[in-house]
């Protein structure tokens, strides 16, 4: 188990994470090359980047947060519990550069040839990457930018 109960900071790892990486994330920002079984189980905050392969029942209880799994072998979108999530392609162009912000941040601090890999191939390398987003938190976030919008307006 690795990042249970996190709240804040970043780590990046160059390998595989083992099962229940992550569990009960609320803050942290991470980036792994792959997970085993249970990843990102109950998470409610934070934001991971996955360059590889999850384990099977990966995002089950995921009520907040952000899971990107480059799903590059094709298996790991059957793998992802969606009783609570939905899987979308990566489109929004802000989001896009989080996310390669993060890998370009994993290469930097670990060396990782994956990595280096993927950004070398960015463009072929983005449609296979899916946001696992949670229901519930999609719909708060929605509020929120509704709410701030016409707090703009009223002023």
């Amino acid at each position: 188990v690795a990042l249970y109960g996190a709240t804040s900071g970043e780590a990046y790892i160059q390998g595989m994470g083992g099962e229940r990486f992550c569990v009960r994330n609320s803050g942290a920002n991470v980036v792994v090359e792959a997970v085993g079984d249970h990843g990102c189980e109950y998470m409610t905050g934070g934001r991971v980047v996955i360059l590889g392969p999850v384990g099977k029942n990966f995002a089950a209880g995921m009520s907040g947060g952000i899971a990107y799994v480059l799903d590059g072998d094709g298996l790991s979108r059957s793998r992802v519990n969606t009783e609570m999530v939905a899987l979308e392609p990566l489109s929004d162009k802000d989001e896009i550069a989080e996310v390669k912000g993060m890998v370009e941040r994993h290469l930097n601090y670990t060396g990782s040839p994956h990595a280096k890999g993927i950004l070398e191939n960015w463009d072929s390398q983005l449609p296979r990457f899916m946001k696992v987003m949670p229901g519930d938190y999609k719909r708060a976030l929605a509020e929120m930018a509704a709410e701030n919008n016409r707090k703009a307006v009223a002023v």
